[in-house]
């Protein structure tokens, strides 16, 4: 059912003039970005008028589609991303690249002085991840994070009751992510090495990453699980379930003091080479403690904050509590009342035109991923670390501090 504040949302987008329009350009129309795409063309508020992607089936799809919505030929594509940024007329940009790509293309966007609509987490580590933060800020961009859980009315809703003190203090949350990695479309068997298909340009997909000869199990929606690309099932959704733990917390300008992080990688040399079953112990300053667990049964899946009054659970299929008469509860006008949203595509839009900060900033993004990045650096060197959230760095371990970043393959550089 359509609530009031869509209607006068919608209403507003309908009555845009197009020359006032927000311009928009997508990069990445593979399986999250074609799903974005498919939401901003249903504003009325945004014009969609180029797309590029470094696969031609891909965009080709992504053509097709713009220029069905607007009963025209006029969409633009591109193979490049910076031929994309270099057009004076688009305000904005929605990225949904592989990870590895996330801080060069962002961190770009920001510079041709685009707002960005881009995808969790917010990038392959930690440093690309400040990158983007500090170039964001640098040159005055709007950014909305692609973790649209903060756009859900019952994850609102789940948050309003723990920031209200419904639960007490809390003293411990479990977050429960999925373990194993995941076959898609069942072509995880495709691991065997051949010459990349004509339609990819393949050593461009790679980009910063190493070089590495081409195989199916590689590449689209999979390459999650390598983590060249991405940081397997813990970081492709610390971005959803971790940033709803924080955002019930109140703990979007800070982090934990220490993390340790246990899990099974598997085989050397295994192309999907992520934990595929983890635990990560993460300690805030005061005591609170988090449990990030994929593969665990103890740890049920969404975010459970728990404290001395009880409990609040959710997740995409629902807010339960204990007890049960907290979810009956109602926030006081005096009370914290955290902002609704109209649609978490449709937040940016309005924030791009007000300029003021969506629900999901570049800075609120990297402290979400913050304990996934911890967490893994944990696992790979078998030893927990100690992290300084005010300074945002690794406490006496130059090894583990040199994991924040990675070495980008020549001429890629940030």
């Amino acid at each position: 059912m359509t609530t009031r504040r869509e209607f006068l949302s919608a209403a507003a987008g309908a009555a845009v003039a197009p020359s006032d329009r927000v311009t928009l350009g997508c990069v990445g129309l593979g399986w999250q970005g074609i799903g974005n795409l498919k939401i901003f063309l249903e504003d009325p508020s945004v014009r969609v008028v180029a797309v590029c992607d470094v696969d031609t089936q891909h965009l080709e799809e992504a053509r097709e589609l713009v220029n069905a919505k607007y009963q025209d030929s006029a969409c633009a594509v591109f193979r490049q991303y910076e031929e994309l940024l270099a057009r004076s007329d688009i305000d904005a940009v929605s990225l949904a690249l592989p990870d590895h790509w996330h801080g060069l293309a962002s961190v770009a966007a920001a510079r041709a002085g685009k707002d960005i609509y881009g995808e969790k987490p917010l990038a392959h580590n930690w440093a690309e991840g400040r990158a983007i933060v500090d170039a964001v800020r640098r040159h005055g961009r709007v950014w909305q994070t692609g973790s649209w859980q903060r756009s859900v009315n019952h994850f609102r809703v789940a948050c309003e009751l723990v920031r209200n003190g419904r639960i007490g203090q809390v003293q411990r949350v479990e977050v429960g992510l999925p373990g194993g990695h995941s076959d898609f479309d069942g072509l995880g068997h495709l691991t065997e090495f051949t010459a990349p298909p004509a339609h990819l340009d393949y050593d461009r997909w790679l980009g910063p990453a190493p070089k590495a000869p081409y195989c199916v199990a590689r590449v689209h929606k999979t390459w999650r699980w390598n983590l060249d690309y991405g940081g397997g099932q813990l970081l492709d959704w610390i971005g959803h379930h971790t940033d709803i733990a924080h955002w019930g917390l109140g703990l979007d300008d800070t982090g934990p003091v220490f993390v340790e992080g246990e899990g099974v990688l598997p085989p050397a040399g295994s192309l999907w080479n992520s934990p595929t079953r983890y635990r990560v112990h993460a300690r805030y300053s005061g005591g609170l403690e988090m449990i990030i667990a994929g593969g665990h049964r103890d740890i049920r899946g969404g975010t459970k904050w728990i404290g001395p009054e009880g409990w609040i659970w959710v997740n995409r299929g629902g807010l339960e509590a204990h007890p049960a008469r907290l979810l009956s509860s109602r926030i006081g006008p005096s009370e914290i009342h955290i902002e609704r949203s109209p649609g978490h595509q449709r937040q940016f839009v309005e924030c791009v035109r007000s300029r003021r900060a969506t629900l999901t900033p570049a800075d609120v993004a990297l402290r979400s991923a913050t304990p996934g990045y911890l967490g893994l650096i944990s696992i790979l060197l078998g030893r927990p670390v100690r992290w300084d959230p005010l300074g945002e760095r690794i406490i006496d371990d130059p090894q583990a501090e040199r994991l924040l970043s990675r070495p980008m393959r020549s001429p890629y550089h940030l």
